[in-house]
């Protein structure tokens, strides 16, 4: 399993905002498994981009804050520009399929409507 730049930039994200979330609760967040969870932060760990404090005042000895270090607020920017760069492409390939599909079915909008289908603008 690879950490993506799109996941990388969530849980990046995530951990700025809320420090103190469990792994459960990041993953929740993120709709992934606990599992990946763990993997994408040990991940993010080992490349010095995340640190791990232990709470010892909670009674929960369990208890962890997952914290951003120096590397990861100077490569924030980086990694939101790649996020960005990947979700503009997306967006032009779903434009083109859109257009694609408009000639296809003869953009006739008056048949279109006969049968039920409505027109989505890009």
């Amino acid at each position: 399993m690879k950490l993506d730049d799109a996941t990388r930039y969530q849980l990046l994200k995530l951990i700025a905002e809320h420090p103190g979330h469990t792994q459960r609760e990041l993953a929740a967040a993120m709709g992934v498994s606990v599992g990946k969870t763990n993997f994408c932060i040990k991940a993010l760990i080992g490349k010095g981009l995340v640190k791990v404090e232990n709470f010892r005042r909670n009674r929960d000895k369990g208890a962890y804050a997952y914290l951003l270090t120096p590397r990861a607020l100077k490569a924030g920017p980086i990694v939101t520009f790649r996020f960005l760069q990947r979700k503009m492409a997306e967006y032009d390939v779903l434009k083109a399929e859109i257009a694609a599909l408009r000639m296809e079915v003869g953009e006739d909008r008056s048949s279109a409507g006969e049968l039920g289908i409505h027109a989505i603008d890009a």
